[in-house]
């Protein structure tokens, strides 16, 4: 309640006649809740009706959408403003007396709206600059933002052809030739193969990735020939030929925006695309857009590669030259000890190894002297590394994937993952000439087949990504959004044609929520956002936090203040959990390089640091080669009665019956009896999927040996009493 002073004249008949008479009077106005005292009454379920007759007008959803309220945006602002109604102790008066008009019949629905729209732009501050905001967010000529490549009239050719064609091979020629050039690959070992590869050949090249600078010159000058990873290529440095290795993935949910950059911004005479022929068509129509020719150029594969007719069933069947492809890590674990219980040894290359181990993997499986001649792995040979494999087994061909709403599914491997690993057998380089694939399982060879012999299926469209800029020019018009709310007002007010997709930030988002608490500038926390970490590994999240917090104090990141995070000097690992553990520790090593080259005052001792991180590449090589004690060492301490490496895949989502895995053999398979498969745990494993008729046969094997070995000892014992029972009855 309030006092207010009110103005009351009074005057004589004739207002001329005598002067004015002015009375002050103080009256009180009370607001009660909801101001329903002086206004009128009113229930909560009449104000509901009223509220939800809004909601369903056509007309305001139209006249909102032009203000920018779309039709996700207006329903989450009418819940807002709902609440706000019911449950508010006091309303505007202005409100309230619309409301109690409307109750009253003295008033239109549609007068709610000016209220509405006032609500909605509280709750949405980005409402009151949209047309800027929209502007901003126009992602629909992507060309126009490279300048430099659009003064130039480039020539752009494409290498199209299947894995082992030869089409890199043809566009690294053309890059060893020219007075300068930068090669453009998916990964750091490829840029490393090719920095390589260019020096032997007497080419001065430099290496640039995320986490690393090396330069040809000692005293740092910069040599005419780059090779890098394509997230870190110039789009403003003049080359005269530059090379997009791996182009199928400018439709990469996460990366693909890195080759759309690459195609329409490196500044270069010749551009050499190299990839998938199913982008052919794309990559043409993507040209148009800039004016530009594409030049195709075809190859068919150097060696041949045929499709076996029968699986291989039995880890006892495996021959020198075999990969047996995985999809998971327990996948690789429990295969690799199967392979070694058979006496035979093997190589293991995975994803979240570090380069190091992989080439060690690759070299010691490559060796013709060395005894190992089967490798176990991930689709990570799919690219990056040169193999001399016979034959591809898959062991499975269900893969997990992150689909477009970034939500993990496992769906069956498409036909171009399959075609990408299935076309590592018998490389035209490796000893090899001839290659083969077939699968593990015998119901998964007639669906390889079948996924083999489908057409790949044409790309449409190229990822795009919101810059540092852009972000910045929206935080100037909302100052006080989060960076994770700048990120998904962006997405949602972006523009794109048909050509273009805003890739999966929800990484992006994940590291901005979790130090947002810290006090960053906008700048720093976008750089610290994009930092490439492994977000499933908590040491690696903890350790990326304490990086933030560090920053932000303005307290450089020391060499010493590393090695406590990390606990270094570190030890071989013991077991699996061991193994894991100093992978993530090489994960927050990497994120140190990588952030030393953005912000190089606050993290000085990169070199000590990639100093120690050799040494732990090396910890870690030690322990893969000793992956199947490390395995053993797990399962012994694990409790008794549960699978340790089988518990991730029973806990997971599985797009097949619960009854059976699909590519898993049948119950009747496992030489077990039909009766006895509801009675045996065993069976009741295999038939679900679980365990494989052979590993089945393994544990079996070693449960009857354990068996004889109690039942000696027990005949043992038992004789030794009797006797010293009959020796006290004689005496």
């Amino acid at each position: 309640m309030f006092g207010c002073n009110i103005c009351v004249a009074s005057r004589a008949n004739s207002p001329l006649s005598r002067p004015c008479k002015v009375l002050w009077l103080r009256v009180t106005v009370y607001w009660g809740s909801h101001g329903r005292e002086t206004w009128g009454l009113y229930s909560n379920g009449e104000l509901l009706k009223i509220l939800n007759k809004f909601y369903k007008r056509n007309e305001m959803q139209k006249i909102a959408a032009d203000q920018g309220l779309d039709a996700r945006l207006f329903h989450q602002a009418f819940i807002s403003f709902r609440k706000y109604v019911l449950e508010i102790s006091t309303l505007s008066a202005d409100l309230h007396i619309i409301l109690n008009d409307i109750c009253c019949g003295a008033g239109h629905i549609d007068d709610l709206y000016p209220y509405f729209m006032r609500h909605a732009k509280q709750i949405f501050p980005m409402l009151d600059c949209m047309e800027d905001l929209r502007k901003i967010s126009d992602l629909r000529v992507p060309a126009n933002w490279y300048p430099e490549a659009r003064a130039i009239q480039r020539k752009v050719i494409f290498h199209a052809g299947p894995t082992n064609s030869g089409k890199t091979h043809h566009a690294i020629q053309r890059y060893l030739a020219a007075k300068s050039g930068v090669y453009c690959g998916p990964l750091k070992l490829l840029a490393h193969e090719i920095f390589e590869k260019s020096n032997t050949a007497g080419v001065p090249c430099d290496l640039v990735t995320g986490e690393e600078r090396t330069f040809v010159d000692a005293e740092g000058g910069q040599a005419e020939h780059v090779a890098c990873t394509i997230e870190m290529c110039s789009v403003t440095t003049p080359y005269e030929v530059a090379v997009i290795d791996e182009i199928q993935m400018i439709r990469d949910i996460s990366r693909g925006w890195a080759w759309t950059r690459a195609l329409l911004g490196l500044c270069a005479e010749e551009i050499h695309v190299c990839g998938e022929p199913a982008v052919i068509n794309f990559v043409t129509e993507l040209m148009y857009t800039t004016g530009e020719e594409v030049e195709v150029r075809n190859y068919k594969r150097l060696s041949p590669c045929s499709i076996l007719d029968r699986a291989v069933e039995s880890l006892d069947n495996l021959r020198p030259g075999d990969c047996v492809v995985c999809f998971s890590k327990n996948d690789i674990y429990s295969i690799s000890r199967q392979i070694e219980s058979r006496g035979l040894e093997c190589a293991v290359i995975y994803g979240s190894l570090p380069p190091g181990t992989k080439l060690s993997q690759a070299k010691k499986f490559n060796d013709p002297e060395d005894p190992c001649k089967i490798l176990v792995a991930t689709d990570a040979i799919g690219m990056g590394l040169n193999l001399s494999i016979k034959r591809i087994i898959f062991n499975s061909l269900v893969k997990p994937n992150i689909n477009e709403k970034g939500e993990k599914e496992l769906n069956t491997i498409s036909t171009s993952q399959a075609l990408q690993i299935a076309g590592r057998a018998g490389r035209f380089s490796s000893i090899f000439k001839e290659g083969e694939v077939t699968t593990m399982h015998r119901d998964d060879l007639p669906i390889l087949k079948e996924i083999l012999s489908r057409t790949v299926h044409a790309i449409e469209i190229a990822g795009l990504h919101p810059t540092a800029e852009q972000i910045e020019m929206f935080a100037y018009h909302l100052p006080d959004a989060t960076l994770s709310n700048l990120i998904d007002i962006f997405v949602s007010l972006s523009q794109v044609d048909g050509m273009y997709f805003v890739c999966n930030i929800d990484d992006f988002k994940f590291l901005a929520d979790m130090i947002q608490h810290i006090p960053l500038n906008l700048r720093s926390r976008y750089v610290f956002c994009t930092a490439p970490i492994n977000k499933k590994q908590p040491f690696v999240c903890t350790s990326f936090l304490k990086f933030a917090r560090q920053f932000s104090r303005d307290e450089p990141l020391t060499f010493d203040w590393v090695c406590r995070l990390v606990s270094w000097p570190l030890v071989p690992p013991k077991n699996i959990k061991d193994l894991v553990h100093l992978e993530a520790v090489h994960d927050v090593l990497d994120l140190y390089l990588w952030l030393s080259y953005r912000f190089m005052d606050m993290f000085p001792d990169a070199n000590h640091v990639r100093e120690i991180q050799q040494e732990l590449d090396s910890i870690i090589q030690l322990g893969v080669r000793n992956i199947t004690r490390l395995i053993r060492a797990t399962e012994t301490s694990a409790t008794p009665g549960i699978d340790p490496l089988s518990s991730q895949r029973r806990s997971g989502p599985s797009p097949v019956s619960p009854r059976r895995v699909r590519g898993a053999p049948k119950a009747q398979d496992s030489g077990v009896e039909a009766g006895q498969l509801d009675k045996s745990l065993g069976s009741r494993l295999v038939q679900e999927g679980l365990l494989t008729p052979d590993l089945l046969k393994q544990l079996q094997k070693e449960w009857s040996k354990e068996h004889r070995q109690e039942e000696v000892g027990v005949k043992l014992v038992a004789e030794t009493l009797n006797n010293k029972i009959k020796g006290r009855k004689k005496k």
